[in-house]
């Protein structure tokens, strides 16, 4: 069982910067591919951004290729999700899951992660 807690969500001014984080419980947390998912007031979730345990592969939607960095910590047990040039657009409750999956095709799918946060909120204003 892993249990996992955001952190970091707020209110900023477009072109701000925002770090989320992901605290997760267990002691398998390196042996657990991370991502981060997002949900738009009207909208169904969307992928973010994710991070392959066993090989340290990245992968990032489109639209926030070079604005977000995934991280991990592994000793800390936590993911982080560094974003710059914040837009409007990119207001969302933003959630953190797990999986034990490392194929990079199951990790864009939200059905195939096992584990989630509540979420945390971020506004970005215009």
């Amino acid at each position: 069982q892993v249990q996992l807690l955001e952190s970091g969500g707020g209110l900023v001014q477009a072109g701000g910067s925002l770090r989320l984080s992901c605290a997760a419980s267990g002691r398998t947390f390196r042996r657990y591919s991370m991502a981060w998912f997002r949900q738009a007031p009207g909208k169904e979730r969307e992928f973010v951004a994710a991070n392959n345990w066993s090989i340290g592969s990245t992968y990032y939607t489109d639209s926030v290729k070079g604005r977000f960095t995934i991280s991990r910590d592994n000793a800390k047990n936590t993911v982080y999700l560094q974003m710059n040039s914040l837009k409007p657009e990119d207001t969302a409750v933003y959630y953190c899951a797990a999986t034990t999956s490392t194929g990079r095709g199951l990790l864009y799918n939200e059905h195939n992660y096992d584990y989630w946060g509540q979420g945390t909120q971020v506004t970005v204003s215009s």
